[in-house]
């Protein structure tokens, strides 16, 4: 920043600046002096300035306020030594009131950041239990549908050609051992002779009608 310092006899304060950033340039001389087309330019240029930067004139104007007062020397001082400008520029409202944001925010931030690294074990354990529950559900669902696969194997074996022919060898199989078992019991005398012969006669009817069955379709083609 460029600053105009006038000097005058028996003074060493600093007097208004000549310009800043973003406030009107104050001219030295009377308006009678500065030629027409300087001074439409100029107010021009003060006037479009003003409309676009209010709130940047404000806080240079208070910048400013701060530093008319200060001598020479300590204007000079804040220019060479970086600790006393770093002091300066930490004391003025605009930088306080950034500094005091970024402390609340950054206390915020570590708050936050704490407050999750706390619930870090418990959704390392949440996540294992949602691990061992996926599992033991799969492996549950994966039984269900095995069961359920067998069941469905087994109705369509049922109803196919080859199980139909299998409960018809089986039927035939069956009467032919029930003949059997009656057999016996007459030769133990567990049964009377009219019995016997009703029920075994019904019997090899219908072990050989179920025989016959069987070798008809299993030599017919469907």
């Amino acid at each position: 920043m460029s600053w105009r310092i006038p000097f005058f006899a028996g003074s060493d304060q600093v007097q208004t600046p000549s310009s800043t950033h973003g406030v009107p340039t104050q001219s030295w001389y009377p308006p009678s002096v500065i030629p027409p087309s300087t001074q439409s330019s100029a107010y021009s240029t003060s006037s479009s300035s003003e409309l676009m930067s209010l709130s940047a004139d404000a806080k240079s104007a208070g910048i400013v306020s701060q530093l008319k007062y200060k001598s020479v020397d300590e204007l000079k001082k804040l220019l060479a030594d970086k600790a006393a400008y770093k002091a300066f520029f930490n004391s003025l409202d605009e930088v306080r009131i950034q500094n005091h944001t970024y402390g609340d925010l950054r206390k915020e931030m570590l708050q936050l950041a704490e407050s999750n690294l706390e619930k870090e074990p418990s959704l390392v354990e949440l996540k294992n239990q949602c691990n061992v529950i996926r599992t033991s559900e799969l492996a549950s669902a994966q039984e269900k549908l095995a069961e359920l696969s067998r069941q469905r194997d087994g109705i369509v074996h049922s109803y196919s050609r080859s199980g139909l022919l299998d409960k018809l060898n089986e039927a035939a199989y069956k009467a032919d051992e029930e003949s059997e078992m009656l057999q016996t019991k007459l030769q133990k005398e567990e049964v009377d002779i009219r019995t016997f012969v009703q029920s075994y006669k019904n019997l090899r009817t219908t072990h050989h009608k179920l025989t016959l069955l069987y070798l008809a379709a299993k030599t017919s083609v469907f």
